[in-house]
């Protein structure tokens, strides 16, 4: 059953040059089975009935937005590339008239399925979050980003694998990259970061 397109938009992050793949080509336009990377993304927010789709582009942005050819999904240019918070600020003005939850999530990850964002958004709406992030348990969690949780197992913040001390680097829980957010706190909170970390980026 559709989300109720009232509650939900999207902010897809697709600014990245993608180091790791050694390509010209743009991060999320390589192909899996014959599509861009991207477009995976892209369905399952059609499937989830989402109100609007915000794309953030930077690296190649005119190719990637040529790439993508969608009526539906608003782009927004990332000028340089300062990180992921930086680059959801750059949204906020496509978002001024919207007052739902907003999910974000990464342009890179093809098989994440219309019913675990439907069932983050359940589970931020039932205990009436303001941030909600999807996270999983790896055996072996090289380079992703930590899951710090208090002893009450609230959420305390996530490292990113370059910034973890020796008893960070043993946690197993990582940040998947996709988050549930009410809008107004989000956007407040976005002012308040700093890029006081080893890429000096805006997290």
């Amino acid at each position: 059953m559709p989300i109720d397109n009232s509650l939900l938009a999207a902010i897809v992050l697709a600014a990245g040059k993608g180091k790791r793949m050694k390509s010209d080509l743009p991060k999320v336009l390589h192909k899996l089975a014959g599509k861009p990377i991207v477009e995976y993304v892209l369905d399952t927010l059609v499937k989830l009935n989402v109100d609007r789709t915000i794309m953030v582009v930077g690296y190649q942005a005119q190719r990637v937005i040529d790439a993508v050819n969608r009526p539906d999904v608003v782009f927004v240019e990332q000028k340089k590339q300062l990180g992921t918070g930086h680059a959801v600020q750059m949204t906020e003005s496509k978002l001024k008239d919207f007052s739902g939850d907003i999910v974000v999530l990464a342009g890179d990850v093809p098989l994440l399925k219309p019913e675990t964002i439907r069932n983050l958004l359940d589970e931020h709406i039932e205990k009436a979050a303001v941030a909600t992030v999807l996270t999983a348990v790896l055996p072996d969690p090289t380079g992703y980003g930590r899951i710090v949780r208090d002893k009450d197992a609230m959420i305390l913040k996530i490292v990113e694998h370059k910034d973890t001390t020796k008893e960070e680097k043993n946690i197993a829980e990582i940040n998947t990259g996709t988050f549930m957010f009410k809008k107004a706190p989000l956007f407040d909170a976005l002012k308040k970061i700093n890029n006081n970390n080893s890429q000096g980026e805006y997290y």
